[in-house]
């Protein structure tokens, strides 16, 4: 119960973009637009922000490492279902990225709620790590069908971009001028109320899955919220990982599928209506399994 009233205000949020873009006149191209300032300026500001002003070492080596074992395990476990789908080669390459790719935005926000802006920089290290390990395999799933390079992909990636610059930027030593750290932060404080508005506006509750589509759909789902975040608290027991780091690495393996799977496949011509409704599904079923997760660790460490 505490988990769930700890999460309320964030899933308020995405359910009242939800409503706003079915309720209010605002128009496709208002939505188009929030997403694109808050993918290209406004997270990117709050990684950058957060990163910069927290200290690093190398005991961010087994997050990136516990991120990367629950990730693979993922994408087994979605390979090994294979034999049984009766997909087409496309949309099973479309839909494979859903058992392992994750929505940065819910991740952030639940960071920042667990364990503030020392949350935020934990969780933008693991997942700017992750982009290149998640773009890799996705584009090569589906590279037999387009012509998407996978480094064109992350040098169009604001988020590894920001993680990227930001590591950097703090391992020179060079402190952050106190009115760019304002502006920055500034920025920072609207990023996660409209990305979550943005996640809830992008939900899409129609369409069908055809005949032979619930079975793997139901499959690639139980990998994403159940399977993953099971390998990760595995991984992370063997490497060891405490606090702040073990927390954060089993939320990012219990996120719901980013909406940019969606975009990948329409650019390389999958099957964008399965992978759109998985999306969808991952993020109102993550509604209720990210506080179980959540619950798990406040059994495990007495608090968050």
């Amino acid at each position: 119960m505490q988990t769930a009233l700890m999460l309320l205000p964030d899933f308020a949020l995405i359910l009242l973009g939800f409503a706003l873009r079915r309720w209010m006149s605002l128009g496709d191209h208002f939505w188009s637009g929030l997403e694109k300032l808050v993918y290209f300026v406004l997270f990117p500001a709050l990684l950058f922000n957060a990163i910069t002003k927290t200290p690093l070492s190398f005991s961010a080596v087994p997050l990136i490492g516990t991120g990367a074992a629950a990730m693979l395990g993922a994408m087994l476990l979605a390979l090994a279902a294979r034999p049984f789908m009766r997909l087409s080669a496309i949309s099973f390459a479309s839909q494979f990225q859903c058992a392992f790719r994750f929505n940065t935005y819910i991740g952030l926000a639940v960071a920042a709620k667990l364990h503030g802006a020392a949350g935020i920089a934990a969780m933008g290290l693991l997942a700017g790590g992750m982009v290149p390990f998640a773009n890799l395999a996705a584009v090569w799933m589906l590279a037999r069908h387009g012509e998407t390079s996978v480094w064109r992909e992350l040098a169009r990636n604001p988020l590894f971009l920001a993680t990227l610059a930001a590591l950097i930027w703090n391992l020179a030593g060079a402190g952050v001028p106190s009115p760019l750290a304002q502006f920055l932060g500034r920025l920072a404080e609207a990023a996660i109320a409209l990305g979550l508005l943005a996640v809830g506006a992008a939900l899409r509750l129609k369409g069908s899955l055809g005949e032979h589509g619930r079975g793997p759909a139901a499959w690639f789902l139980a990998v994403k919220l159940v399977g993953m975040p099971l390998m990760a608290w595995l991984a992370a027991q063997t490497l060891g990982l405490t606090g702040i780091h073990f927390d954060v690495a089993i939320v990012f393996a219990a996120l719901p599928t980013a909406s940019s799977a969606y975009i990948l496949a329409q650019r390389m011509g999958g099957d964008g209506l399965r992978v759109a409704w998985l999306i969808s599904a991952s993020t109102l079923l993550g509604m209720l399994s990210l506080p179980l997760w959540l619950a798990l660790l406040l059994g495990r460490s007495g608090s968050l």
